[in-house]
């Protein structure tokens, strides 16, 4: 948003201020002060002129403007309405230097998951992907995932859902369902580095949100299918304030992670791009890998597919 109209909304967060009284606090025009006005209602802002000044009455539903109003982390919003795939927008702007930046949609026509599954991406999920420029090895960035996947698990979990992690990449409702529970959110992270330095990261975050059950897999949920529909304006600026407390923590990171997770001391099956086995996974390294016992010794897997069999 641009930094005067949040300035703007900034002030009149607090009450009616007149346009003069705007202008002075912002150091712009009477002039400059109503065209921001203007652009902010067409934005979805309901601003009335009223006797004590301008007085914000109503905010947009959903969008980059709603989202960034009231967003106490610092990130940008770029909002569509549809996109075939919020990350590879990200990877773009990425690529021209943009960093901090939340990728938004409404709806995806070309979602992807790991090793380029296809995702279902329906109007009134969450669909959208963070690009930051952590100063980080790229041994590290799993990490990330892991900050998305707690973020997204605690700001669910206080809407009522019963969700826990399940490595490397999920966010599930425990119970029935394949492979460990009912999806509900699936992250994506992507990167770009050279030298073993990291020059972008961009987190994709898809979660079943204001979603029909009848429009999502047989083994995956949504937040409407477990508690209702929930605001996902406020929703996402709860996963995006996580995450970014968490991104740069993650010490903290790890240890949330093990609080969420479903996958610790589960026997499961991996499946890697060169093995097959079965285990009890019983740790999560300093880099996000999963530590599993199996055969009398302990295997480290730093990717692949888990699969929850039966507690251990």
């Amino acid at each position: 948003m641009q930094a005067t109209r949040r300035a703007i909304l900034s002030e009149l967060a607090d009450g009616p201020v007149t346009g003069p009284a705007l202008a002075d606090r912002l150091d712009v025009s009477r002039a400059a002060v109503w065209k921001h006005v203007e652009a902010l209602r067409e934005d979805g802002f309901t601003i009335r002129g009223t006797e004590t000044g301008y007085e914000l009455a109503s905010i947009p539903e959903y969008g980059d403007a709603a989202v960034e109003f009231g967003l106490d982390a610092p990130f940008d919003v770029e909002y569509h309405e549809q996109v075939d795939s919020t990350n590879a927008i990200a990877r773009e702007r990425a690529a021209d230097g943009a960093t901090d930046l939340v990728v938004l949609a409404d709806e995806q026509t070309g979602g992807r998951g790991r090793r380029a599954r296809a995702w279902d991406s329906p109007s009134g999920g969450v669909w959208m992907s963070i690009v930051v420029t952590p100063d980080i090895p790229p041994a590290r960035v799993p990490l990330l995932t892991l900050a998305g996947a707690v973020a997204v698990t605690e700001a669910v979990r206080d809407r009522g859902v019963d969700a826990a992690i399940k490595w490397p990449n999920d966010v599930v409702v425990p119970g029935d369902g394949e492979r460990g529970g009912r999806k509900l959110c699936g992250i994506l992270t992507e990167m770009a580095g050279e030298s073993g330095q990291v020059s972008w990261v961009a987190v994709g975050i898809g979660l079943n949100a204001n979603i029909d059950q009848a429009s999502v897999p047989p083994d995956a949920t949504s937040i409407a299918a477990e508690v209702g529909p929930v605001d996902r304006r406020s929703l996402v600026q709860d996963i995006l304030e996580r995450f970014s407390v968490l991104s740069e923590r993650p010490s903290e990171t790890l240890d949330a992670w093990v609080a969420s997770t479903d996958t610790l001391g589960q026997h499961v099956r991996i499946e890697t791009a060169t093995a097959s086995f079965e285990g009890e996974a019983i740790d999560v390294t300093e880099t996000g890998a999963l530590v599993v016992r199996t055969d009398g010794e302990k295997r480290v897997v730093h990717a692949g597919d888990c699969e929850h069999l039966r507690p251990a």
